[in-house]
């Protein structure tokens, strides 16, 4: 006859005494299942407790990477900034040397290209050479000490009157509809408008620049202010301005869809928002169009 219990016989050992115990089959047959599925959930926990650790530790790594490759990034764009400001500063110095000296310029092309254009400068090439030759004198003579006579540093003055067609930050590009980062506020003016500086400062740049147009760059010590897309530009590198001294006209030079100035301040070569310096603007009030700030 087919049992379906185990028996399990103890013996006492002071006694002498046996007794039998009846263990149904499945009852044992349970306790085997559950002992392999708690072995399992062990075997599972401990496996997830060490994918864990090591995620843990392989972000701890990845983090001391990318904190020692911030920090190097820090110093190279450091370097290159400094670089940029030498080269700049060689720039102006190379150009008033070779325009104080008579450096002879050569027309490039064909031998017969003299018949092309006047080689003798006229007489309003010669009033602007004399200009520039004066204004570069005076930078030379005065460089070390303009900071110590320049109050107006902190750029406080709106640079023209016009609405605000396009705020500082993300924007849609007006040429390719995708989304892009602004770094400067576009203010509307029709082409000839006068620009003025916005504080005292050194010109740094004053010509062409690519998708800026016509672009001039004033250093504040510090602090930089950019004007793009001018119709004239009334100023030369190396030369020093003031606050509200008119600098140039606007236009519409370079990449643009309509006549506008395109104004950026910028602070150790990053843009920053101009509304934190034009909302406290001494030069009037703000101009009309999207409300501030923007």
């Amino acid at each position: 006859m087919k049992q379906d219990y185990f028996i399990v016989v103890l013996a006492h050992s002071f006694h002498g005494r046996l007794r039998r115990l009846h263990i149904p089959h499945k009852a044992l047959y349970i306790l085997l299942a559950l002992a392999v599925i708690g072995g399992f959930s062990v075997m599972g926990m401990v496996s997830s407790y060490a994918r864990m650790a090591w995620k843990v530790s392989n972000y701890n790594s990845l983090q001391q990477q990318f904190e020692t490759l911030r920090e190097r990034y820090a110093r190279l764009q450091k370097s290159a900034h400094q670089t940029n400001e030498q080269l700049a500063t060689l720039q102006v110095f190379a150009t008033e040397v070779s325009l104080a000296y008579g450096v002879k310029r050569q027309l490039e092309g064909p031998p017969d290209i003299s018949g092309e254009a006047p080689l003798l400068p006229s007489y309003r090439d010669t009033l602007e050479q004399y200009n520039f030759l004066k204004s570069a004198s005076i930078s030379r003579g005065f460089r070390k000490y303009p900071r110590l006579w320049q109050a107006n540093v902190r750029p406080s003055l709106w640079p023209i009157h016009g609405r605000l067609m396009s705020s500082f930050g993300l924007r849609t590009d007006p040429f390719s509809g995708e989304g892009a980062f602004h770094p400067g506020v576009d203010l509307s003016a029709e082409v000839g408008t006068p620009i003025k500086a916005t504080a005292d400062g050194v010109v740094v740049h004053a010509e062409y620049a690519g998708n800026y147009g016509r672009l001039i760059i004033v250093d504040h010590g510090g602090i930089q202010t950019y004007y793009a897309h001018l119709s004239r530009i009334d100023v030369i590198a190396g030369q020093e301005v003031r606050r509200a001294q008119a600098i140039g006209a606007s236009g519409a030079s370079g990449r643009v869809t309509a006549p506008h100035l395109h104004y950026e301040v910028r602070q150790g070569g990053n843009p920053i928002n101009p509304y934190i310096f034009l909302a406290r603007s001494a030069g009037g009030e703000a101009p009309a169009g999207k409300d501030l700030p923007f």
